[in-house]
């Protein structure tokens, strides 16, 4: 019998993302997928900066910018009248835009990624069944060459709505379905609205409620979208019949007459639809387990939570479950990990999973104003936002400290937040168990708290390099890395003392900078060393002298440190890594 570190389950986006990132972390996986082929469907087709900030720390950003498209913003129609444009407009501290790229090539990408370490889609093979006991988890699969099984040390269920692995670890998938039908096209259309722009149009009936809707998504090409609309009763149909009616639909598939047809009710424009590549039928649901992990056994992704696919939060999110479980397992597998560790991938991301549930939801049925700042409607079945408590703790953080809390009374203040939480930035963990507490500091004093995302910064010097770097240049690797701020008063050994026993604490599995401020003279003690030449990362991280940052390798902050002493880092770190 074949033995396996980590089985992954589903090879969308989130289970391609989950096997890359094991891969990258020196985790022996596989990867498996019941479709003989990928679906050349654009589905999820939303992609948030949070998510190419991922891409840009796994090594893969450049060929999805390659292929990706602008999502500048949103043109509202309501009953034939022009509303409010949204723009997707990010301030310049956040070094990715919002996107669109169909589901279908970022699953070639991801594939591609991992193939470059050395793993391939096994396709043709599905999951049969479960059995775990202490030590193993015994799967049975049945795949091109008939079944087989194996031992794996964990699962994780990447399988979408109708999760297998989530039936058998006995999880609850708790919710309710939208009784709406709705209908997918890929099209192209001839009319003169700018480039780069979704659309949503709705039509309301006597009572004020939307009986006609239109969500126009841009896709790569010229007058290419992803369109989506009320399905015409001759094409309803009856659903899965296991209980989750969510995501596409078999039966009689759209044509290009009934997306015409629409257009032709509530296109802003004279629109000739044409080039039909693909369309479907699907159904909405939102639901979430209440247990991102059994045992041996995990889910993530639609497997793990569902709901309307408003501001494109669904992929991402998944996107962002596979990011932070994967450097947890691989600590587990290495024998490494704290006994809890794999305990705190529910408490972290459960919480985000309820917050997007709840607010897509609520999105959904108020309307027009509730989906400002998205790619909204039932658009894609995409990506996260901020966890539930977490979540609101970073946006009140981000709020005190821009100024754009209501009582500032600017809207564009406000807009950016809001911005800032469908793009995913304000996603944090300050209740995580791994998040060591800020002690004597006050949130609003500006910085990221412990918990929040780590942000980029510019102007980073090195000696021997011509051309500024990045921070997110430092924070690519898959180990922790620990940021000491020295000014021009510092101290050497202390922070010499505090690198050498937080190595200690994380088994080596830590890199360590120190980050000079303009006037600090380079440092005598063996440390590698950045100069913060334009002052970005102190002003980011309002850090101050002799400060230390430690940052997680899915880029987010365990915990700030002033002054920062040998105990208090180690401590941090045995949160994370077990004693020995």
């Amino acid at each position: 019998m074949d033995e396996i570190d980590v089985l992954v389950v589903g090879a969308g986006p989130v289970g391609l993302t989950a096997a890359a990132e094991l891969r990258r972390h020196g985790v022996d996986c596989r990867i498996v997928d019941r479709l003989a082929t990928p679906q050349h469907y654009a589905k999820a087709v939303g992609v948030q900066p949070r998510t190419l900030e991922l891409w840009d720390a796994m090594g893969m950003v450049g060929a999805a910018l390659d292929e990706a498209v602008p999502m500048l913003g949103q043109l509202l129609y309501s009953d034939g009248q022009p509303g409010p444009r949204i723009e997707l407009a990010l301030p310049p501290d956040v070094p990715y835009a919002f996107a669109a790229l169909p589901q279908y090539t970022t699953e070639r990408l991801l594939t591609e990624h991992l193939a470059g370490w050395g793993t391939h889609v096994e396709r043709g093979t599905e999951l049969v069944s479960l059995e775990q006991d202490p030590d193993h988890v015994r799967v049975a699969l049945r795949g091109p060459a008939g079944p087989r099984e194996l031992r794996a040390r964990y699962v994780v269920g990447c399988d979408g709505a109708h999760s297998l692995v989530r039936k058998t670890a006995g999880l609850r998938f708790e919710g309710d379905a939208f009784p709406e039908q709705y209908m997918l096209g890929d099209v192209e259309v001839d009319w003169n609205l700018p480039a780069g722009y979704g659309v949503r149009a709705v039509h309301h009936d006597a009572d004020g409620k939307v009986d006609d809707l239109l969500v126009c998504i841009p896709l790569p090409g010229r007058g290419r979208y992803r369109m989506s609309m009320m399905v015409p009763d001759e094409l309803s149909g009856t659903g899965s019949g296991d209980g989750v009616e969510h995501g596409l639909e078999g039966g009689r598939a759209p044509e290009l007459r009934h997306i015409q047809a629409v257009l032709d009710r509530l296109s802003p424009r004279p629109a000739h639809a044409s080039a039909l590549r693909w369309a479907s039928t699907f159904r909405i649901s939102h639901r979430l387990v209440d247990r991102y992990r059994v045992g041996r056994l995990f889910v993530a992704g639609d497997a793990a939570h569902i709901h309307p696919p408003t501001g494109a939060q669904g992929m991402n999110t998944g996107v962002q479950d596979a990011y932070n479980l994967a450097w947890k397992l691989a600590l587990a597998v290495r024998g490494i990990a704290a006994d809890d560790l794999l305990d705190s991938y529910h408490a972290e991301r459960h919480p985000v999973g309820a917050e997007v549930v709840g607010r897509t939801v609520r999105h959904a049925r108020a309307g027009v104003q509730a989906d400002a700042g998205s790619d909204s409607g039932p658009d894609s079945q995409a990506g996260s936002g901020s966890g539930a408590r977490s979540g609101a703790g970073s946006e009140a953080r981000s709020e005190a400290r821009s100024g754009s809390g209501s009582g500032s009374g600017s809207d564009a203040d406000g807009l950016e937040a809001i911005l800032r939480r469908e793009a995913q930035l304000l996603v944090g963990y300050p209740d995580s168990p791994l998040v060591e507490p800020a002690e004597g500091t006050d949130p609003a004093t500006g910085g990221p708290a412990p918990g929040d995302r780590a942000p980029d910064c510019r102007g980073l010097e090195r000696e021997l390099a011509s051309y500024p770097s990045r921070l997110f240049d430092l924070l690519r690797s898959p180990r922790h890395t620990l940021l000491i701020h020295v000014d021009p008063g510092a101290a050497g050994e202390q922070a010499t003392t505090c690198a050498v026993a937080a190595l200690s604490a994380a088994h080596g599995l830590l890199d360590v900078y120190a980050v000079l401020a303009p006037g600090a003279p380079q440092p005598q003690w063996r440390l590698p060393f950045v100069r913060d030449g334009a002052g970005e990362f102190a002003a980011a991280y309002a850090a101050r002298p002799g400060e230390a940052f430690l940052v997680r390798p899915d880029g987010y902050l365990a915990g700030r440190f002033h002054p920062p002493t040998p105990e208090r880092l180690a401590s941090c770190l045995r949160r994370t890594f077990g004693v020995g």
